[in-house]
């Protein structure tokens, strides 16, 4: 049987893609996002919010190899969103990654155009723990001076990655951190450092 989406589907998208928004709008301040979803494993009541709050059928969405082998997953989320999937990740406008470990190298992603920079990817990440105050350190639009939060698990380089993804601003990838109960932005326009 397919598991419910959201039990009120217009507050409980604005209020998840509220979250969203503050989120990105103040990098590294973490929000909290009560979903309320009970979604087919592995995809996480998180990941099945945001795609449900900020998914449709003109947004393809791209699934990591652990929800693509999930034919509930792609159901759960067809069937909620309308979103169709895609199997090539520079063609989706979202991609859900529940390992982030495993996450392809960011220039897989689309990047967006000069004339559309707004047609990039934007890659929402299940991670384990997000914490703030501690670990990597973040300056740049929406930070007074600098913030720190410390994110695991993380993709191979990731800190590299952002830096070659910010290199190419206003060109890039944008980034959706959730964590249980939790969301955190990282836009393209934040310089991510080693502490």
């Amino acid at each position: 049987m397919l598991a419910p989406g959201f039990a009120d589907p217009v507050h409980d998208a604005q209020g998840t893609f509220r979250a969203v928004m503050d989120a990105l709008a103040r990098p590294g301040l973490p929000r909290r996002l009560e979903a309320g979803l009970e979604p087919p494993a592995p995809l996480t009541p998180e990941l099945a919010a945001i795609a449900l709050a900020l998914t449709d059928a003109d947004t393809p969405v791209w699934l990591d190899s652990g929800l693509a082998a999930a034919p509930e997953v792609a159901a759960y989320l067809r069937f909620h969103t309308g979103a169709p999937l895609t199997d090539d990740p520079a063609r989706a406008a979202f991609a859900l990654i529940r390992d982030p470990a495993r996450c392809p190298p960011f220039v897989r992603f689309a990047p967006g155009t000069p004339a559309y920079p707004d047609t990039s990817t934007t890659l929402v990440l299940a991670l384990d723990t997000i914490t703030a105050g501690e670990g990597l350190r973040l300056t740049g639009p929406g930070i007074d001076v600098m913030t720190r939060i410390a994110l695991a698990p993380l993709p191979e380089r990731f800190v590299a990655q952002l830096a070659e993804n910010r290199a190419g601003f206003p060109l890039g990838i944008d980034l959706i951190l959730t964590a249980p109960g939790r969301v955190a932005g990282l836009p393209r326009s934040t310089a991510v450092t080693e502490s």
